[in-house]
């Protein structure tokens, strides 16, 4: 039987990163994963196919609907071959999944395909094809992730009535995709179609999209992708989904409780992800579960049982890739005796549309009910020499800051890459820099980054330079 200082469970982000840092610190380390290749759902499919349909659809949208702005005239029509665009975004999954092999191999990291379960707090069972193996790990971290969610009363065939990981890889562009669901998921995927020539509506519970991002971002958003072509249904509740050949037919009340008809070819449920234990028999280790199904942790991500820790989507907080690195990259470094730590309310969150959307620290709706006084600074993008050259001219920076102190609290951006620009914020935020901090900073000009010193300036003394 095979011996290691830590069984990290599970690929993803968190997973292999976790490994890494575990090899890094001379830990013995073994990596199991249930499928044939590494790197989970987000290298699968969730963050890096959809960032790779996206960008193509991008690149589409532009040519057929943006570049004559810029007088590039291409004669004859612009031709969509959706097969090759799904041969590209596999190309890049299996070229980025290759790279997490390469460095489990310069790890010295045994990766062990199987599913793995508990024996006991320190033996694992691997299964694969009927077969099993076990090794024995004085550590382990549970990094199995998450799956989507769904609704009781929908059947999900995956043929009509799908998830993300269908959408990931359909063979036709639908006539009419109805997305059940408006957060990340849901309008990011509904964008892609949406590009690509699909009728695109999205129905949502809340009174808006994505419900957990400052409200400023959500009806600007909502007002560019209006723009876009694609339709909103928001405080409107799903009652039932049915299928009838290749039509599929919702029912749902909207705000006024008057019930509405929507018909498409495809629908999207995009209602959340879900903690992903099955198998894993937690029960065998004496591993706690919580009533939402995700393992219970401490503060140091440790289980109930001393030896055993959990990371990523499968414990509580934000479900994010880069929220999984750095709890993993936490945990190693706790069992090496080391004494990391993680701010998360400076934990970034991105949705990848166009224009993008990121935010930082605490929403204006937080502040409000925390009772923190605040003053609030907002600079549009259209302002801006970069995005009128670029004609990205959608969105806005927002920065919120202590009333008194000036400190910077929440960062709040929609616009022209701003899931790059949103660093600029955390960096600030991590040294607990003022609003005047940032404004003294020098931009580059022209970038889309001035955007972020102008609000600054906006929320510091009501001073920006430039509106």
């Amino acid at each position: 039987m095979s011996t290691y200082d830590v069984a990290v469970i599970g690929s993803g982000p968190g997973g292999y990163v976790a490994a890494i840092r575990c090899a890094q610190l001379g830990m013995k380390t073994a990596i199991i994963e249930k499928y044939s290749t590494l790197g989970g759902t987000c290298l699968n499919v969730g963050c890096i196919p959809s960032k790779a349909l996206l960008d193509s659809s991008h690149h589409y949208d532009d040519a057929i609907r943006h570049f004559e702005d810029h007088g590039i005239e291409i004669p004859g029509a612009v031709k969509l071959n959706l097969e090759k665009m799904m041969e590209r975004k596999s190309s890049v999954v299996s070229q980025t999944c290759d790279g997490v092999k390469f460095l489990m191999d310069k790890n010295k990291i045994d990766v062990i395909e199987g599913v793995g379960s508990f024996k006991d707090k320190t033996h694992i069972n691997i299964e694969k094809d009927g077969e099993t193996q076990t090794i024995e790990a004085k550590k382990t971290i549970i990094a199995t992730g998450s799956k989507p969610a769904n609704l009781p009363f929908i059947e999900l065939d995956k043929e009509r009535i799908i998830t993300s990981t269908e959408a990931l890889k359909l063979k036709e562009v639908p006539k009419h995709m109805i997305v059940i669901g408006g957060g990340v998921i849901g309008l990011e995927l509904g964008q892609v179609y949406r590009r690509l020539g699909a009728e695109v509506t999205v129905v949502e519970f809340l009174d808006r999209i994505i419900p957990t991002m400052d409200s400023a971002l959500s009806k600007e958003l909502q007002k560019v992708l209006k723009k876009q072509g694609i339709k909103f249904h928001t405080s409107t509740k799903v009652k039932s989904v049915e299928r009838n050949g290749d039509e599929i037919i919702i029912k749902a009340d909207d705000k006024k409780d008057k019930e509405i008809e929507l018909k498409g070819d495809y629908c999207l449920v995009s209602v959340g992800r879900r903690p992903f234990t099955d198998g894993l028999n937690a029960d065998a280790a004496g591993v706690e579960i919580d009533d939402k199904g995700r393992v219970k942790v401490n503060d140091h991500l440790q289980t109930n049982v001393d030896n055993i820790y959990a990371i990523g989507d499968v414990v509580r907080g934000a479900m994010l890739a880069h929220k999984a690195e750095e709890e993993g990259t936490m945990v190693a470094e706790l069992m090496a005796g080391q004494k990391p730590h993680i701010d998360y309310n400076l934990i970034p969150g991105v949705v990848y549309t166009w224009p993008e959307v990121a935010a930082v620290g605490k929403t204006e709706e937080q502040l409000k009910e925390e009772g923190v006084k605040y003053k609030e600074g907002k600079f549009p993008m259209r302002a801006l020499g970069r995005s009128r050259a670029s004609g990205d001219i959608d969105g806005l920076v927002k920065i919120l800051a202590d009333e008194k102190t000036d400190e910077v609290l929440g960062v709040h951006m929609i616009g022209a890459r701003t899931a790059d620009l949103i660093a600029e914020a955390v960096t600030a935020m991590e040294f607990r820099a003022s609003a005047e901090d940032i404004s003294r900073m020098s931009h580059a000009h022209p970038t889309y980054a001035e955007a972020v010193k102008e609000a600054a300036l906006a929320a510091t003394e009501n001073r920006p330079l430039h509106i």
